[in-house]
């Protein structure tokens, strides 16, 4: 079976900017949507006594299931959301209970993608992403930084998501299964 993409989104809003933009990109890729806050995904606890929560099945779906991993997070206090940051937490749990998935990130492909109010993205906002992808052997494609004006994607940043699309997401994606 081929595998594909998924987009994981980090919002407090299912339904907010940050899934609009999910949904353009899913429509521009065919790739999935998982959305963080349908999941129970405790904080990391390093006696690990929250493995009865959706943590480990989802990353057990998601490295079974797909090569490239966009994470969509809106951007809050100049970071990302905390629903996405205890799932970054929880990757710790792959180095240490879940090792063979853990393994199985190595090699698959990352990038992220920010939703702010404003059009500028403040220095180091991807830096965890970047450097999570590092540390895990993923590599890191890049991001792109969204925001909406009049409650509307622009269209000069519709022209850039499509780039963002086209030379990275697809590249990528068309270098693994062309």
């Amino acid at each position: 079976m081929q595998k594909k993409g998924v987009i994981i989104q980090g919002s407090s809003r299912s339904e907010g900017n940050t899934n609009i933009i999910s949904k353009y990109i899913q429509e521009k890729t065919g790739f999935d949507i998982i959305d963080l806050k349908s999941k129970e995904i405790s904080s990391f606890d390093y006696d690990f006594n929250n493995q009865g929560d959706d943590f480990i099945p989802l990353m057990k779906e998601i490295v079974d299931n797909y090569d490239v991993l966009i994470f969509a997070t809106p951007v809050y206090w100049y970071s990302m959301s905390g629903i996405m940051k205890n799932f970054f937490d929880r990757i710790s749990d792959c180095l240490k209970t879940e090792k063979d998935t853990g393994r199985k990130l190595r090699g698959k492909s990352m990038a992220m993608i920010s939703c702010g109010s404003d059009s500028e993205l403040k220095e180091g906002f991807e830096m965890p992403f970047r450097e999570s992808a590092n540390y895990l052997g993923m590599h890191y494609i890049g991001n792109i930084h969204t925001w909406f004006e009049n409650e509307l994607i622009s269209e000069t940043l519709k022209i850039e998501l499509n780039t963002f699309i086209e030379k990275k997401i697809k590249t990528v994606y068309n270098n693994l299964y062309n």
